[in-house]
């Protein structure tokens, strides 16, 4: 019987179109099973930055496999964006710890194999919830118990990520240690200006702000993930309890501020973007969903801290984040290489954005 591809899958686009025949050689040679099987490739639907396909190898030395294939996008990309290579790296190192990761299989840094470089993963049979409301559980109390565990398993497996030792496990020269937000900030206000396609008042004066006031600790360090959303996270497919099995998108991922993770995870909160949902007035609490509060405070319990300061900042900052990697989005979708077909949208995304953090860090965004 010949290999199903994944519902969330369609053809490659043209612009990200893979020559199956050279994947499969490759796969042949370097994947453990693959040697003399046919190679189909199929893409997901998501990915705005990578492009991710769903590979089906069917006639190998291991039978028939399911792989999935995470590459960089065509043409010209900015400054160390769209980084392959670290995601195959901390996926490898975390493959023995409790952070749940699908488990890395091979990195080909040859760009004349499929045009550019690619790593390769088992593929995982799982559940992503797109949309943090979580409509696909259905209502009653079965449905809320179902809801509050989803998002335990978030908290849970980001505190699993913060506890790793990252000497230990190999990556104690994956960042630099202390000093994140401010590089962060730096860093993010140099992609944003390298994407720019206009002017956004906002933005400028989010930006300002942020390297104006820092936290009054940025020296704490641990490995993080960079761009921790509840639709990066992998779960148990339907018929059980909802556990975390994988997470996923790895490209930001570095030695930094652990607190920039929570913040990151807690966007939600305060965000209804079109297409992706979000959690701003949504009656958390008759859903099962834990308030931002009660997330921040079960990850402070897991962690041992009595409190975080400077809230404010770090959420400011990774809405800030969050609109200059908007920004980056929709200069490829005029460029006509972005991975998703929504990329265009993004552009108003990014002024919405900007007044965001600004309204969250209590300053005027025209001023």
């Amino acid at each position: 019987m010949a290999l199903e591809a994944p519902a969330n899958t369609r053809p490659p686009r043209e612009a990200h179109r893979i020559d199956e025949a050279s994947l499969g050689r490759w796969l042949g040679e370097h994947v453990e099973g693959c040697r003399g099987g046919a190679a189909t490739v199929r893409q997901f639907k998501g990915g705005q930055s990578n492009p991710t396909y769903w590979v089906g190898v069917e006639g190998g030395e291991g039978g028939d496999l399911e792989l999935v294939v995470r590459k960089k996008p065509p043409g010209d990309l900015l400054p160390s964006a769209h980084a392959v290579e670290r995601e195959h790296r901390i996926m490898k190192a975390l493959g023995p710890t409790d952070v749940p990761v699908p488990r890395a299989l091979g990195l080909c840094e040859d760009a004349s194999v499929v045009g550019t470089p690619f790593f390769v993963m088992k593929y995982v049979n799982a559940r992503i919830f797109w949309d943090p409301t979580l409509p696909e559980l259905a209502t009653g109390e079965t449905s809320a118990q179902a809801r509050a565990a989803v998002y335990r398993g978030y908290v849970d497996a980001l505190v699993a990520l913060h506890r790793v030792d990252y000497a230990k496990v190999g990556l104690g020269d994956y960042g630099k240690v202390g000093g994140y937000v401010a590089r962060q900030v730096d860093r993010w206000s140099k992609q944003y200006e390298a994407s720019r396609t206009g002017d956004v008042p906002p933005m400028e004066a989010l930006m300002a702000w942020l390297r104006e006031e820092r936290p009054k600790s940025d020296d704490e360090t641990t490995l993080i993930h960079g761009d921790y959303r509840i639709d990066n996270l992998m779960y148990t497919p339907a018929g059980g309890p909802p556990r975390v099995i994988a997470i996923l998108d790895w490209e930001l991922s570095t030695l930094g501020h652990p607190v920039s993770d929570l913040a990151y995870a807690c966007m939600g909160y305060h965000l209804n973007l079109p297409g992706r949902g979000g959690l701003a007035g949504v009656d958390v609490r008759s859903l099962g969903i834990p308030t931002e509060s009660e997330m921040v405070a079960d990850y402070c319990e897991k962690t041992g801290r009595a409190s975080i300061d400077d809230w404010p900042y770090f959420m400011s900052f990774g809405i800030f984040r969050l609109a200059a990697i908007a920004q980056g989005v929709y200069k490829r979708s005029l460029q006509g290489n972005a991975s998703a077909d929504d990329a265009g949208s993004y552009g108003a995304a990014v002024t919405m954005l900007a007044e965001l953090g600004c309204q969250i860090a209590g300053i005027k965004p025209h001023g």
